[in-house]
């Protein structure tokens, strides 16, 4: 072949490749400067989500742990999405990446099944609420005051100071009795006196003992009633309202008020008695 041919030829072969190269470094460069644009745009939309969401749960007044850990919930699942987008602008098949991924969540999910359900039960505590921190409250087979409410758990420090971490799924799985929910409680109280003793003279002495305390409320009213002829005794049901911060020293108090009121009145309070009759054979 002519030498200038070959020549020729082989310029024609290295001017296509040089173009070739040429539209595919025009091409990936549009293709990469668009990614840099939705990069920089998509993570301050991601930015603009958590802040949103951080102000709108403080507006909701949601407890501020899991207010942290809502809102880099939300700002790590918007990254994932926007890098997903910016891959797919820089033509990389991202089908592969988000199976890979959903099959990582799930496993992850399936893993931590325990942990999700104490975390979707915490959310449950903190939007609806059935006690706040202090209260008093008895679930899970405890009682307590409430120290305090986490992501997964509940922290109660029971009379005895003893310190009790309860899983939420625990909790919002059962009855929740919160004894400091409501501003007044009422105390029920039984006392026992003889079948001997006059009845409108221990009515008169239990009703002068609840007006004496001035922790009885008198609106709701208290109530007394015979309750029961036992075996021994005859029982007096007495109904007295109190603040419910004032539950126990009054419980404690009209305990050793009306033991010492039946002492002076001569009113017995009873105990359990047996009659043992001896035959001689």
């Amino acid at each position: 072949m002519n030498p200038d041919i070959n020549t020729m030829l082989q310029g024609d072969a290295l001017q296509q490749l040089w173009l070739q190269v040429q539209s595919v470094l025009t091409t990936f460069g549009i293709k990469l400067l668009v990614a840099i644009i939705v990069l920089f745009i998509g993570l301050r939309i991601a930015k603009i989500i958590q802040k949103a969401t951080r102000r709108a749960l403080r507006k909701a007044e949601v407890d501020e742990t899991l207010i942290s850990f809502a809102v880099n919930l939300t700002y790590f699942g918007a990254l994932v999405f926007v890098f997903i987008i910016v891959l797919g602008q820089l033509g990389i098949q991202t089908t592969a990446i988000i199976a890979a991924l959903t099959s990582g969540f799930l496993a992850v999910g399936l893993a931590l099944q325990g942990s999700l359900s104490n975390f979707a039960a915490g959310v449950l505590l903190v939007m609806f609420r059935p006690f706040r921190v202090g209260d008093y409250i008895e679930g899970a087979g405890t009682g307590g005051v409430v120290e305090d409410i986490q992501i997964f758990t509940t922290i109660l420090t029971t009379p005895d100071n003893k310190s009790v971490v309860i899983p939420n799924a625990s909790l919002t799985g059962g009855n929740i009795i919160n004894y400091s929910a409501k501003p007044i409680r009422r105390l029920d109280m039984v006392f026992g006196v003889s079948y001997s003793d006059d009845l409108s003279k221990v009515k008169q002495a239990i009703t002068e003992v609840l007006e004496a305390e001035e922790r009885v409320l008198a609106e709701p009213n208290y109530t007394i009633g015979l309750l029961e002829l036992a075996d021994s005794s005859v029982n007096f049901a007495v109904r007295p309202y109190v603040k419910t911060s004032d539950y126990w020293p009054t419980y404690f108090a009209l305990q050793e008020a009306m033991k010492r009121r039946f002492d002076a009145e001569g009113i017995n309070i009873p105990f359990p008695q047996r009659d043992v009759h001896i035959y001689n054979s």
